[in-house]
């Protein structure tokens, strides 16, 4: 069992003494029952590093944090987000689920079908006035290319 003392950046925010990346907290959630036997370590908060692969539970309020390795499925999936300058027009479709993968980072798009012009701010806002598919890892918009099947990507 290691334990570590974890160091805290200029935010007051700690981060991990491998990567030197900041820790993202997770609070503890319910009571387990693993093997038959009760698991109370699952209710612990934890910090956790996502480029690392481990989390660090607190001992006893003590300042020292004990090293586990984060299980695969609660890693989080990292995408690699592509330059806006290098993603040629692309013909896109709906899938069943009415999404679709996204050209920029592989993660999948929602459609947003057209709606009327609204007023924001007491100006019109055409941005919602034709179909499109919206990405909500990298936040990418694609509209229509009027008069074609392709898509390009879009500011906003």
């Amino acid at each position: 069992m290691d334990l570590v003392k974890l160091d805290k950046n200029s935010a007051k925010k700690l981060i991990c003494p491998k990567c030197k990346g900041e820790l993202r907290k997770a609070e503890g959630g319910p009571v387990r029952i693993v093997n038959g036997k009760v698991d109370m370590d699952a209710t612990l908060p934890r910090q956790i590093c996502d480029n690392c692969g481990v989390f660090y539970r607190e001992l006893l309020n003590s300042g020292y944090y004990n090293v586990f390795e984060l299980p695969e499925d609660e890693r989080q999936k990292k995408h690699r987000v592509i330059s806006t300058g290098d993603i040629p027009p692309k013909i896109l479709k709906r899938e069943a689920d009415g999404k679709c993968p996204c050209p920029r980072c592989g993660d999948r798009m929602d459609f947003v079908e057209a709606g009327p012009v609204q007023i924001v701010n007491g100006k019109p806002d055409f941005s919602n006035t034709m179909d499109h598919f919206k990405c909500p890892y990298c936040k990418s918009v694609f509209r229509k290319i009027v008069g074609t099947d392709f898509y390009q990507w879009s500011e906003k």
